[in-house]
């Protein structure tokens, strides 16, 4: 199969072009600069120039391929409004992917968070939240599973909030990056709030296995590790950094604040049994080791 992508230099995108190009498939994906070509090239894959607003590029991208990987987000989060104006840069871009595939039956994996749900993991078949900050991307999966009527065979991966590699990435990767600046390695609220999480080499299996094998309008768990609590997310960085470890205002994490301090574990049982999806790499607190001092 030739895949298209976008995203495919981030934590996750490195992960899945290298899947992908193991597993024998051939890749292309957006390349925004000389830099991310590079990387491309360099994992195998056929960079295509263009940045994520160039619909028409990524229109021509998957007109060309067997089937399309929707990963990228804007890197740009410093403000509520700069979080909606990245929503919306995707939601775009993945209606453009999506138009370009109906009446082919050509798989297409778009991303999502995984919903939370009070006092209890969430599972595939509870709704994505259309309330909150990052209520468009659910409208923008939403609409994209509704192609499955069109003849897109389109998946959803619901991502937990910690995608994580070499000890970043995520909202783990945010705390890290807090308690550099701050000097503590801070929590919201009491710190026993529980955040899944899941490697991104695993969650890269489960994009090729929904590519090659899950059927339309279905969306799956790329989810390892059920919940840790944020506390015990802060204490393995703040030893790792040599940082004190203790609670801060909840706005210490700008737009991501109401999401930071809301209890939201996550379970993947589901998508194991269903796609024979097996987790093995390291879990989220044994990859933190990894955190550089």
């Amino acid at each position: 199969m030739h895949v298209f992508t976008t995203g495919g230099t981030g934590t996750i995108g490195t992960a899945v072009v290298a899947e992908l190009v193991a597993a024998g498939h051939t890749v292309s994906a957006l390349a925004r600069s000389d830099r991310s070509a590079a990387a491309l090239t360099a994992a195998g894959a056929t960079p295509v120039r263009g940045a994520l607003a160039d619909l028409d590029v990524l229109r021509e991208g998957a007109r060309a391929a067997d089937g399309v990987v929707s990963l990228a987000f804007s890197n740009d989060f410093s403000s509520a409004e700069a979080l909606a104006r990245g929503i919306a840069e995707e939601s775009d871009a993945m209606a453009a992917l999506g138009e370009t595939l109906v009446g082919s039956d050509r798989p297409y994996v778009v991303v999502s968070g995984t919903p939370w749900v009070p006092g209890r993991a969430a599972v595939e078949s509870d709704p994505l939240p259309l309330e909150g900050p990052v209520a468009g991307r659910a409208r923008s999966v939403l609409a994209a599973l509704d192609l499955a009527s069109r003849g897109v065979r389109v998946s959803a991966i619901r991502l937990p909030r910690t995608v994580h590699a070499d000890g970043t990435g995520g909202f783990a990767g945010i705390l890290t990056e807090v308690a550099r600046n701050t000097g503590a390695a801070g929590y919201p609220g009491t710190g026993d709030q529980r955040w899944p999480a899941v490697h991104a080499r695993d969650a890269a299996v489960l994009f090729r296995l929904a590519l090659e094998g899950a059927p339309a309008g279905t969306a799956w768990h790329a989810v390892a590790d059920e919940g840790d609590r944020v506390r015990d997310i802060a204490t393995v960085i703040g030893r790792r950094l040599g940082l004190p470890v203790r609670p801060v205002p909840d706005e210490t994490f700008g737009a991501f604040a109401p999401i930071f301090a809301m209890d939201q574990p996550a379970s993947g049982a589901f998508t194991q049994r269903t796609l024979g999806w097996v987790p093995r790499h390291p879990s989220l607190l044994e990859d933190l080791e990894n955190v550089t001092p």
